[in-house]
């Protein structure tokens, strides 16, 4: 389970970014809607524009989303490339739990 120091650093990224519930309702709302802007997201959370608007550059940063200007709106969309990336580290994590765990119940189960 070795990663690259990039992948290391964008899955530090993603969890820090993720680890507020906030923009991850502001994610789900994105994936939900195929994309949206700070004010249709602001619409259903309990938090205003600005903040939406404070939240969406932390996902940007993290590349958890896509800005792109259309007129004078900017549309977000989900990037699910550094997700997929943590997800794959999270799998990998948890089959290396496994295997251990998976010791213990053998030996348990033996009675040894």
């Amino acid at each position: 389970m070795t990663q690259s120091p990039a992948e290391e650093a964008l899955i530090e990224v993603v969890l820090a970014a993720l680890a507020d519930p906030t923009r991850r309702r502001i994610l789900d709302g994105l994936s939900t809607a195929g994309g949206g802007t700070a004010t249709m997201l602001a619409q259903d959370l309990p938090v205003t524009r600005q903040a939406v608007v404070k939240h969406l550059a932390v996902l940007h940063q993290a590349g958890l989303v896509v800005a792109r200007k259309i007129g004078r709106e900017v549309r977000y969309s989900v990037a699910p490339a550094p997700l997929a990336t943590t997800a794959r580290w999270m799998t990998d994590l948890a089959s290396e739990w496994g295997r251990p765990l998976q010791n213990v119940k053998r030996l348990a189960e033996s009675g040894e």
